[in-house]
């Protein structure tokens, strides 16, 4: 299906499913947010690296605005509902002060796939363990997906963009597994170059080296 949808660019990476939170302070967003929320349709948030927007991006819906300011400012909450692809910007929406774009919807496999995910999980553990943070998921184990977990897997925003581009959860979850078995090696290495840094100064009780063995 192709169709044209608002958007909303931002610096970040929303994936199906999270909830985001967002201040709305300039005008053509506030414009944007108050026509979707009274037609009660989505928006599309495209992700913005590098000062480019990037072509794959995450379809949102406004489920609360929370508060509205005497500016006409606003906090909306909202939930990423599915993924686009877009084919076309547009940048000068008649009588509109956002853009817009003509989009289409891949399709998007997101089955659960409990085996895979029980070893992303343990190497996301084991990498907050080693750095000494503490994340409780929603949602039992078994009912997780890659999408769930991505943001706490140490990926960098340019990771969580290829991850949002894989339109396969197996490949999703395979890219999280390789992932985590890079960091979590350099991750352990820089926390014991921490520890050694910190010991520095302290007296310490070491064995000399004997020089007649």
């Amino acid at each position: 299906m192709t169709n044209f949808i608002r958007i909303f660019p931002l610096g970040i990476v929303v994936y199906p499913g999270e909830s985001l939170n967002l201040h709305i302070f300039e005008d053509r967003y506030i414009q944007l947010v108050n026509e979707c929320h009274t037609e009660g349709k989505p928006f599309g948030v495209p992700p913005v690296l590098g000062n480019t927007i990037k072509e794959t991006g995450t379809l949102v819906e406004i489920t609360e605005i929370t508060e509205v300011l005497a500016d006409g400012s606003m906090n909306i909450r909202t939930r990423g509902l599915s993924v686009f692809k877009i084919l076309e910007i547009v940048r000068a929406v008649p009588g509109k002060q956002y853009n817009g774009a003509i989009v289409n919807h891949p399709p998007n496999d997101i089955t659960e796939r409990p085996q895979r995910m029980s070893s992303v999980l343990a190497g996301i553990r084991q990498l907050h363990e080693v750095l000494k943070v503490s994340k409780v998921f929603p949602k039992p184990d078994r009912e997780l997906t890659s999408y769930d977990v991505a943001h706490h897997a140490s990926l960098s925003p340019e990771q969580e963009y290829e991850l949002l581009e894989l339109l396969r959860e197996d490949q999703r979850l395979e890219y999280l597994k390789r992932h985590l078995k890079k960091v979590l090696p350099l991750v352990g290495g820089i926390e014991a170059l921490k520890e050694r840094i910190q010991l520095n100064g302290h007296f310490k009780e070491l064995k000399g080296f004997d020089l007649d063995l």
